[in-house]
């Protein structure tokens, strides 16, 4: 069953801290609670304006969080015996899970209490159980997730958008990628007016398919009006460049280069490391550049990146890795706190309903008379 408000407490903080409230699913995730406390541990230390809601099997995250007096001050525990697995179909969730932990952090969302939602959970769920408690802002017909990419660009990042939501994207909706992905670039990131490009086989006007080409134009007409530049189409190798902010592809191509990138970069570690420990030699030569080879794992460290946004709704979500250890955690709360300071998802309702009425106006464009 749903949590009974009437027999919770309110969220309460000392009046000097708490300004932003971020509602927490403690039990999704492979490495369980323990990490996940521990995270917000780490993310309630760098910042005292973030306080928490948190959700889960009472005894346990009472049991984790007094170990840690800062953080319990910033607590709210909120009992929630049911648990999503990441074997467990979205379908049977969304019909018997209303007393699970991730249920239950959406639904802080819902009700106002928070700011946003963070979830180490099954993606599929969580997806489902955000359409169906926080629905999609009007004009959206496929919300999208977008994650962050490591790049040349000053900001560190690119934004690429939709990573795994849904696997198709007609051009309608991958305006509406632009628009979002933009708006995210702008109070995420800071880029004051972002650079969108449109992943495609080749950078040439007359590659890709149909509906790639129609949403090219549709992005170039609504450029100017997003406050964005819009660079045109991109290849894959352009997604860590400096060239583009925002990446803008449908979720099953999103998806296959979000975990490819993930897969190469855990191989290059794994080279180095062999590599620096192959001789005395080595060594030696690893010692020496210890300080540049710690900058650079921290440059492509994806804990760092981690924390893709549902982007499209009614509300703020934060998808963590499912097997995110603390510092993970810590980056995808960071993410959400940046987020709701930042008024983010007013704004972006507002881009979403700049984008909706230009692509009904392009849609009115192309009708035949009757």
């Amino acid at each position: 069953m749903t949590v009974d408000s009437s027999t919770s407490p309110a969220p309460r903080a000392p009046e000097d801290r708490g300004s932003v409230v971020i509602s927490v699913d403690a039990m999704g995730g492979d490495r369980g609670p323990a990490v996940v406390v521990a995270g917000m541990a780490e993310s309630a230390g760098k910042n005292p304006d973030i306080r928490f809601i948190v959700h889960g099997d009472e005894t346990e995250l009472r049991r984790l969080i007094a170990r840690r007096r800062d953080l319990s001050e910033r607590c709210d525990i909120r009992h929630a015996p049911g648990v999503v697995t990441m074997g467990d179909k979205p379908s049977q969730i969304v019909r018997k899970g209303s007393d699970t932990s991730m249920w239950a952090a959406i639904e802080s969302v819902k009700t106002g209490e928070a700011e946003a939602a963070v979830s180490c959970g099954n993606t599929g769920a969580l997806m489902a159980l955000s359409m169906l408690r926080l629905r999609k802002l009007p004009g959206v017909d496929r919300p999208a997730i977008a994650c962050l990419w490591p790049s040349k660009n000053p900001q560190g990042f690119n934004i690429m958008l939709d990573v795994g939501a849904d696997i198709r994207a007609d051009a309608p909706d991958l305006l509406q990628y632009a628009m979002m992905g933009a708006s995210y670039a702008r109070n995420g990131l800071g880029v004051a007016r972002p650079r969108v490009g449109l992943l495609n086989v080749g950078t040439e006007e007359h590659k890709g398919r149909a509906e790639l080409r129609q949403a090219h134009d549709m992005i170039t007409a609504q450029a100017d009006r997003g406050d964005f530049d819009y660079v045109g189409f991109v290849e894959g190798g352009d997604l860590p460049s400096a060239r583009v902010d925002v990446i803008v592809t449908d979720g099953f191509t999103g998806n296959v280069a979000l975990k490819t990138g993930e897969g190469t970069a855990k191989l290059v570690g794994e080279f180095m490391k062999a590599a620096f420990a192959n001789s005395i030699m080595s060594k030696f030569a690893a010692l020496l550049a210890m300080t540049s080879l710690k900058r650079l794992q921290k440059r492509i460290d994806p804990r760092r990146v981690n924390g893709g946004i549902f982007l499209g709704l009614n509300g703020t979500v934060i998808k963590s890795h499912g097997s995110a250890d603390a510092t993970g955690v810590s980056a995808a709360i960071k993410l959400a706190f940046t987020l709701a300071k930042s008024g983010f998802q007013e704004r972006l309702a507002a881009r979403v309903a700049q984008g909706a009425a230009a692509s009904a106006s392009a849609s009115a464009k192309t009708e035949p008379a009757s």
